[in-house]
């Protein structure tokens, strides 16, 4: 029986790796794309799946990678990031709020207003999937480029917006868990990079 010289298995390995992880990250986007306009729990479940493999390999010690993967897995977790981490928040709102929230006809949710009545009602949290869309590729931006300290200005810079927003209790609710399930998605998404570029 013949084996492989320790030389071909110290190239390909790594090489074999940087395609899984690749390839994984691909299959990630496209679940999480695919539940974009319509919650498919089973989707989400896959693509959260597919990026903890990829991080899972990328974590594997290996010599460094060549510029082509670096920038493939660049693109892929970047745009992973930012198309994925709106259904992963909206699965764990699902999960994690069991009051009944009206969606508004503008992506907001509809809650009491306390200031003009107890029967008035008002829409808050509108945009939130822009908002969302634009905090996960400024993270996951950061993160890449070598400077985490701007998430700490992200996370202001959503607060102060949203402020005058969280007087409702379940406003709180949606935008506590929804940032941190958005915040946490993009720096996985940031690390697997980090990890492919080290």
């Amino acid at each position: 029986m013949t084996t492989l010289p320790p030389a071909f298995l110290a190239f390909w390995f790594p090489h074999v790796l940087w395609v899984l992880i690749l390839l994984l990250t691909i299959g990630a986007l496209g679940c999480m794309v695919a539940t974009l306009r319509t919650p498919r729990r089973p989707l989400v479940y896959t693509g959260t799946g597919l990026l903890a493999l990829a991080f899972l390999l990328a974590t594997f010690p290996q010599q460094e990678a060549p510029i082509e993967f670096r920038v493939l897995i660049g693109i892929a977790t970047l745009a992973l990031s930012v198309a994925g981490g709106g259904p992963a928040s909206q699965l764990v709102l699902a999960l994690a709020t069991r009051s009944t929230t009206v969606s508004g006809d503008h992506g907001g949710i509809v809650v009491h207003d306390r200031t003009t009545g107890a029967d008035a009602t008002r829409e808050v949290l509108r945009g939130g999937t822009t908002i969302g869309f634009l905090e996960r590729f400024a993270t996951t931006g950061a993160i890449m480029a070598g400077f985490p300290e701007a998430l700490g200005i992200i996370v202001a810079i959503k607060g102060v917006g949203r402020f005058t927003e969280l007087d409702a209790a379940e406003a709180r609710e949606r935008f506590i868990i929804g940032t941190l399930v958005s915040i946490v998605w993009a720096c996985v998404c940031a690390g697997l990079f980090r990890f492919v570029a080290a």
